[in-house]
């Protein structure tokens, strides 16, 4: 049942009607359409896959920040760069260092320590330079795309090994780019379907 237009209007007050001249359409409009005045900054939309919440200016700035290919490419050279460490901090206590034959030497605990960091460092080096490049080719091509699917990793992979590949020939390039598209095509569909 619509409410009474003169109840929603107080008597002798000089509102006007919002969306039609005539009261009692005008009545109708405010019931279906509802108020106009938004109460809350958050609003919480209910979906079948579950709530949407709709985002502040503040919100979608920083959003749009974590979204750029800067920040992606930043943050995965940085990640990069700490996998690599831990990979050759592994890697170089598991290696023992060999000495040349016939020189039995005792290494001391500076010179292991030393070895050590070269070591975890050559790693970091390598892989937060993998990251940087392939994070910014993958971003770059689902920019340039306009589609997020496993295409993109596979195109950045075979960018990535080629440029990395390229430095010992051709032949290493183009080694390197099938190696590491097939690589990243296989970890993107094991994530996508897992």
């Amino acid at each position: 049942m619509l409410p009474n237009p003169e109840t929603l209007k107080p008597q002798g007050s000089s509102e006007r009607n919002v969306f039609f001249p005539n009261d009692d359409l005008d009545a109708m409009a405010k019931h279906f359409i509802g108020n106009m005045h938004r109460y809350r900054e958050n609003l919480v939309i209910p979906r079948n896959l579950g709530p949407v919440k709709i985002m502040t200016n503040e919100e979608k700035m920083i959003q749009n920040a974590i979204d750029s290919c800067t920040f992606k490419s930043v943050m995965a050279c940085v990640m990069g760069y700490g996998l690599g460490a831990a990979i050759g901090l592994f890697s170089s206590s598991v290696n023992p260092n060999i000495a040349s034959p016939g020189v039995e030497k005792q290494q001391s605990a500076r010179e292991i320590f030393r070895e050590m960091r070269t070591t975890t460092h050559g790693y970091a080096k390598n892989f937060a330079l993998i990251g940087a490049v392939f994070s910014a080719v993958e971003c770059t091509i689902e920019s340039s795309r306009g589609k997020s699917d496993w295409r993109n990793g596979t195109y950045a992979g075979a960018v990535t090994g080629g440029l990395i590949g390229v430095r010992a020939g051709i032949k290493a390039g183009v080694i390197g780019a099938a190696g590491f598209a097939a690589f990243s095509t296989v970890i993107d569909y094991y994530m996508r379907h897992r």
